[in-house]
């Protein structure tokens, strides 16, 4: 077994729900759909953007376009016209989100 990013075999896209983060997060693949759908969970997501999110965090599953999207409550200081943060609106939650490490297989190919 061996730690990656989701970055090597995800795509993600992010926005702003009012004070909250919306990340979407896309496996390139159904092997890879599993294993998201397996350790990208609500609580792994919480620990990953402790910092940052002061609420809950809701994960939905998406499988026709494998897929998870979450929003991340209490992420975004007040919302864009609201807040002081330099990303008050989350586009930068989706990178973030695929620095995320899970644990594969050895011969796991994404």
């Amino acid at each position: 077994m061996k730690r990656i990013k989701l970055a090597d075999f995800c795509h993600a896209r992010s926005g702003d729900k009012g004070d909250g983060s919306n990340v979407g997060l896309i496996a390139l693949s159904q092997a890879g759909y599993e294993i998201i759908r397996e350790q990208v969970t609500a609580a792994a997501v919480k620990r990953h953007f402790h910092a940052i999110c002061h609420g809950d965090v809701d994960r939905f599953e998406v499988p026709n376009l494998k897929a998870l999207n979450f929003l991340l409550h209490d992420s975004l200081g007040g919302g864009g016209t609201e807040s002081v943060k330099t990303d008050a609106q989350g586009k930068t939650h989706g990178m973030a989100m695929l620095a995320m490490e899970v644990e594969v297989a050895d011969g796991f190919s994404g």
